[in-house]
C-alpha cells in the first residue's frame, strides 16, 4: 500500500504571484522524485469549474449575494475534495493546491466580512476536519498585489473589488496565518528570485522532515 501524500497549498490575494510560486513548488517536488497533481480553487472538477464561471464572471445578469458566494466556494470545494484530492492523497500522490479553505476565511469572511461561525459551520459540513498539510502564503499589499493583477489584463469580479475589501482580506489571511504553524507566511514584495529561494527552502526541509 503506498504512503499518504501531502496537500501543499499556495495562498495569496491576487498579484502576489502564487502562479510562479506553485511552478516552484512543482520543480522542487519532481526533484525529489514525488508524484504530484495540482489544482485549484474554486474549480478542479467539471461540476467546480461551472461553480467558478460563477463566482469569477463579471457579466453575470444578477448580483450575487455573499452568501450566495460563499455556498458556491464550499459547494466547489466539496466536490474538488471529495472527488479529486482525497483520492489523489489516498494513492500516494501529493497535491499542489491554487487556494483552498484559508481563501473563503480571508475573502467572504474577510473582504465580504461574513461571521467566522458560519464558515466553521460549513467547513465542519464540507471538510470534516481535513486540513492542508502545508500552506505558503504570499504576503503583499494590496496596493501593489492589484497593480500587478490590473497589468496582467482584464480583472475578473472579485478582482473588481475596491482596495478596502482586500485589505480586509489580508488582514484575515495574516490573522490566521499568525495562528498556525503549517501556514508559512512569505513576504512577497521581495524580488521574485527571493520569494522563490524561501519557498524551495521552506519546502526542501519539509520533505526532510517529512520524507
Amino acid at each position: 500500500m503506498s504512503q499518504q501524500g501531502k496537500f501543499i497549498v499556495i495562498e495569496g490575494i491576487e498579484g502576489a504571484g502564487k502562479s510562479s510560486a506553485i511552478a516552484v513548488v512543482e520543480n522542487t517536488l519532481r526533484d525529489a522524485h514525488i508524484d504530484y497533481i495540482k489544482t485549484r480553487e474554486p474549480g478542479g472538477t467539471p461540476l467546480a469549474e461551472s461553480l467558478r464561471s460563477l463566482v469569477k464572471s463579471p457579466d453575470l445578469d444578477e448580483t450575487l449575494t455573499p452568501e450566495c458566494e460563499l455556498l458556491l466556494m464550499y459547494a466547489s470545494r466539496s466536490q474538488l475534495l471529495h472527488n479529486v484530492i482525497k483520492p489523489a492523497l489516498q494513492d500516494g500522490r501529493w497535491v499542489i493546491g491554487d487556494r483552498h479553505d484559508l481563501s473563503s476565511r480571508a475573502y467572504q469572511g474577510g473582504g465580504r466580512e461574513i461571521d467566522d461561525k458560519i464558515l466553521e459551520s460549513l467547513a465542519d459540513i464540507t471538510l470534516q476536519g481535513f486540513t492542508p498539510d502545508l500552506t505558503f502564503y504570499l504576503d503583499i499589499d494590496p496596493e501593489i498585489g492589484l497593480q500587478r493583477a490590473a497589468n496582467r489584463g482584464e480583472l475578473d469580479r472579485i478582482e473588481q473589488e475596491k482596495i478596502e475589501f482586500f485589505y480586509r482580506v489580508r488582514d484575515k489571511y495574516l490573522s490566521f496565518a499568525n495562528q498556525d504553524e503549517k501556514i508559512v507566511i512569505i513576504d512577497a514584495s521581495q524580488p521574485m528570485t527571493v520569494v522563490h529561494e524561501q519557498i524551495e527552502q521552506r519546502l526542501r526541509q519539509y520533505l526532510r522532515d517529512n520524507g
